[in-house]
């Protein structure tokens, strides 16, 4: 008989682990870089798309703007990134990456061959565990979206 209730049989706690040995993987790699880890999610949203939008990038990020915000100001402060408000809507400010954060992509590029060939995986079995990891993000999501709208009634 199995105890569903053991520790070692908890999805929840292998993802939790996971993620905190990826973090310590991560930690070197990006102290090299002067970063933090939510400083180098909010990096790598930039170097695919620049100049977007606060909301956005907590859209992006799965972040409030509570936490978006002091990250943000931390990567201007580091000269990294920018603030604009829109031309358009004064209330509305974009993030931009300054010179700096543009050089920054080139140092960084090597991360995540560094970060594959540390997980002793094959390139295919982590694209296979990303899209799973995705796909239960996804249903998750949905999931609490639904028993939200519950609350509501």
């Amino acid at each position: 008989m199995t105890n569903d209730l053991a520790l070692d049989r908890q999805v929840c706690f292998a993802l939790y682990a996971a993620s905190r040995a990826m973090t310590s993987v991560y930690r070197p790699m990006l102290d090299e870089l002067g970063l933090t880890y939510p400083q180098y999610l909010v990096l790598l949203v930039l170097w695919e798309r620049d100049g977007r939008g606060v909301g956005e990038l907590g859209d992006e990020l799965a972040l409030d703007s509570g936490t978006l915000s002091p990250l943000l100001k931390r990567l201007s402060a580091l000269g990294l990134v920018e603030r604009k408000r829109l031309s358009a809507d004064e209330r509305r400010v974009a993030i931009h990456l300054t010179d700096q954060g543009r050089a920054l992509q080139a140092k960084a590029s090597g991360i995540p061959h560094r970060i594959a060939r540390c997980s002793g995986l094959p390139v295919s079995e982590i694209e296979n565990l990303r899209e799973t990891l995705v796909q239960l993000t996804n249903s998750l999501n949905s999931k609490t979206e639904f028993q939200n709208q519950g609350d509501d009634r």
